[in-house]
C-alpha cells in the first residue's frame, strides 16, 4: 500500500502526543524530530523536509494549540494542513481552450507508464463524455505504435498513427485529423529514452513548438523516489511542463515523490496511476492524500469509486430488496462484482476513516471472493434465489463443481444466513412504528 511506512511512524509520533493530557514545546520538538526522520526515510527531498517540519513546529507551540483542551489533535490537524499544502491544497484539472481540440503533450523516461498512462487518459475523458485521440509519436521504440493501438482499442479510443516518420509531423497532421473528424483532445504518445539526452529534448522542443500544447504532463514511476524529483526538475526546466502523473501508488510508495515535486518543481501533480487497470487513474487530490497518509482515510474518492461503478437503476433495485427482505445469493453476486471493480479490497477498506493502522498486519486476500463467486455460480437458479433448499446432496456437488470444500460451502451458506437475519433486524420496524435505518450487506469472508 502506498505510504504504509511512513503512515506507520507518523502514527506512532502522534500516538505519544496523543498520551499526554498537556503539550509543551519540548513534547512538539520531540514529536517533529520523529516526523522529519519519518519524511527524510520516505525519501522526501531535505529541503523540503527542513521548511515542512519548521513550518509545523511554528504553528503548533503556538497558545492556541499547547492551551487547547486536545492539542494532539490541533497538532496532527496542523500536520495534514501542511502536507496538503505542500501538494498542492487542491486538484489541479487539466485547462481546456475555448475552442478545442485541447492538445496534450504526454512525455517521459522508457519505463515510466507513459504509452499506459496515455490510453487511461483517454479513459478518463470518455467516461466524461469526450472524444479523444491518441497519437503514436514514438517512432523509434519497437512495437509502440502496436502497444498504443492494442491500449487503446480496449479503452474505445481512436489511434492516429503515420508510421516511422516525422514525429513533429505526425503530431502536426494529427491535430487537423482531430479538428477534421471532431475529436476534442489531442494526446501525443512522444518517445521517452532510458535517460535524459539533448536529442530527447530537441524533438519534444520542436513538438512543442510546431503544435503548441495546451497542457504538457510528465509520467513518472513514484517508485523511484526522489529520481523521479530529479526527472521532473529536469524536463520542467528544458520542456516547461504542466503537471505530472505519478504511477504507481498503489504499490509500496515511500511517499517522496508525491511530496517533493511541487516544492521543488513548482508544477502540481494532476492524476495518480493507482493499479494496473485502464480505469485505475484518478486526479490527484493533495488534501486526501494527505488523510491518507496520516491514516484518517479517503471517503470521498471512496464514494467517487463506487459511483462510476455502481449502477443507479441497480442500486434502486437492491435498496427496494433490502427494504422487502428479499436479498438472495444472486444480488450478493452482483455486489461481490461491483466491488471488484473498485479495485483491491485492501485499497478500498483503507478509504474508511481509522481502518489504515488496524489493516497494517491484517492479510487481505482478493482471491476470496473468486472462491465465494465459484461457489455461487455453482449453484442452480432456484438454488441462489432460496440458499434453504440446499441440503448435503446439493452442498457436495456444489463442493466438487466450484473446486471448493463441503466445509467452504457450509460456511457461506452460514454466513450469507447471518447477513440475511441482520439486514432483517435493520430493515424492520422498531417500536414507534418507524422504519429503522438499512443497513448494505457486508461481505463473508
Amino acid at each position: 500500500m502506498a505510504f504504509e511506512g511512513l503512515s506507520e511512524k507518523l502514527s506512532g509520533a502522534f500516538k505519544r502526543l496523543k498520551s499526554k493530557g498537556k503539550l509543551n514545546e519540548s513534547d512538539v520538538k520531540e514529536a517533529m524530530r520523529e516526523v522529519r526522520l519519518a519524511l527524510l526515510e520516505a525519501d522526501v527531498n531535505y529541503k523540503v523536509v527542513k521548511d515542512f517540519v519548521s513550518k509545523v513546529s511554528e504553528r503548533s507551540v503556538g497558545a492556541e494549540v499547547l492551551q487547547s483542551l486536545t492539542p494532539a489533535q490541533q497538532v496532527i490537524k496542523i500536520v495534514n494542513e501542511e502536507l496538503s499544502s505542500l501538494m498542492g491544497s487542491e486538484n489541479s484539472r487539466i485547462n481546456f481552450p475555448s475552442k478545442p481540440p485541447c492538445v496534450i503533450m504526454m512525455c517521459g523516461l522508457q519505463g515510466s507508464g507513459k504509452t499506459t498512462h496515455t490510453a487511461k487518459l483517454a479513459k478518463y475523458f470518455i467516461a466524461q463524455g469526450r472524444r479523444p485521440l491518441l497519437v503514436a509519436c514514438d517512432v523509434y521504440r519497437p512495437a509502440a505504435i502496436t502497444q498504443l493501438q492494442v491500449v487503446g482499442e480496449r479503452v474505445g479510443a481512436k489511434v492516429f498513427e503515420m508510421g516511422n516518420i516525422d514525429p513533429v509531423k505526425i503530431a502536426k497532421e494529427a491535430v487537423k485529423h482531430a479538428k477534421d473528424h471532431g475529436n476534442d483532445i489531442v494526446i501525443l504518445d512522444t518517445a521517452g529514452r532510458l535517460h535524459i539526452d539533448e536529442q530527447l529534448m530537441g524533438e519534444l522542443k520542436r513538438i512543442k513548438s510546431e503544435v503548441e500544447p495546451n497542457e504538457i504532463l510528465l509520467v513518472v514511476d513514484s517508485m523511484t523516489g526522489q529520481d523521479a524529483v530529479n526527472v521532473a526538475t529536469s524536463f520542467n526546466e528544458t520542456l516547461g511542463i504542466d503537471g505530472v502523473v505519478l504511477t504507481k501508488l498503489d504499490g509500496d510508495t515511500r511517499g517522496g515523490a508525491a511530496l517533493s515535486v511541487l516544492a521543488v518543481t513548482g508544477k502540481p501533480i494532476k492524476f495518480s496511476g493507482i493499479g494496473e487497470k485502464m480505469e485505475d487513474l484518478e486526479p490527484f487530490h493533495p488534501e486526501r492524500m494527505a488523510s491518507r497518509i496520516l491514516g484518517m482515510g479517503d471517503v470521498l474518492t471512496l464514494i467517487e469509486k463506487a459511483q462510476t461503478q455502481v449502477d443507479e437503476k441497480e442500486a434502486k433495485q437492491l435498496a427496494q430488496k433490502l427494504k422487502e427482505n428479499s436479498f438472495d445469493l444472486n444480488d450478493l453476486l452482483d455486489q461481490m462484482k461491483q466491488i471488484q471493480k473498485m479495485g483491491p479490497l485492501k485499497q478500498i477498506m483503507s478509504m474508511f476513516p481509522g481502518m489504515g493502522k488496524q489493516l497494517e498486519n491484517v492479510d487481505i486476500d482478493d482471491r476470496q471472493l473468486l472462491r465465494i463467486e465459484a461457489m455461487i455460480t455453482s449453484m442452480t437458479p432456484k438454488e441462489r434465489a432460496k440458499p434453504s433448499i440446499i441440503n448435503p446432496g446439493r452442498k457436495r456437488r456444489i463442493a466438487t463443481g466450484s473446486g471448493m470444500k463441503v466445509e467452504d460451502v457450509n460456511r457461506l451458506l452460514k454466513q450469507f444466513e447471518q447477513m440475511q437475519k441482520m439486514m432483517k433486524q435493520f430493515s424492520g420496524k422498531n417500536k414507534k412504528g418507524k422504519r429503522k435505518m438499512m443497513m448494505p450487506p457486508g461481505m463473508p469472508f
